[in-house]
């Protein structure tokens, strides 16, 4: 390959949107690789025009307010969620006519038995990963849940 087609295509490569390029003739061949730029805008997008990479510069000077941080971490829920760990129906109690085996409120110890989940006809029992105390519930007795769907939250 001529070296003027090699700058050529080189340049070809650069400006286009591929991350890599391989070529071969005569015996000779030319890979070309490079990393795609990320970039990230924070903060409230809908008043910043779709842009060109000439004008990339004043998206970074976009910045988080302290309190937008602080806001989003005090909407996290206290405590620890115990998850489905598979897909079934949720069970609070043995049986229709028994009391659930934990309520809100209620003291619980790692290992403890807060719930049935079942699946293919099989019972599978929720246990506590966590000592605490039952702060939510998030499922109806027979409700159908998903895997990792939240149950209890643990406080």
């Amino acid at each position: 390959m001529e070296f003027e087609n090699l700058l050529t295509l080189i340049k070809t490569v650069s400006d286009s949107e591929l991350t890599e390029f391989a070529y071969e003739e005569n015996g000779s061949s030319i890979h070309l690789k490079k990393k795609k730029e990320t970039v990230v805008v924070a903060g409230n997008t809908s008043d910043i025009p779709v842009m060109g990479l000439e004008n990339m510069q004043t998206a970074g000077n976009t910045r988080l307010k302290e309190s937008d941080i602080v806001q989003q971490k005090s909407d996290e829920p206290e405590g620890q969620i115990v998850k489905s760990p598979l897909v079934g129906t949720f069970y609070a109690a043995p049986s229709e006519d028994a009391e659930p085996f934990v309520s809100v409120g209620d003291s619980v110890k790692k290992g403890q038995t807060l719930a049935i989940v079942e699946a293919m006809k099989l019972m599978n029992e929720i246990e506590s990963d966590f000592d605490g105390k039952v702060a939510e519930l998030y499922v109806e007795n027979g409700q159908a849940v998903e895997y990792g769907q939240p149950l209890f939250r643990i406080v």
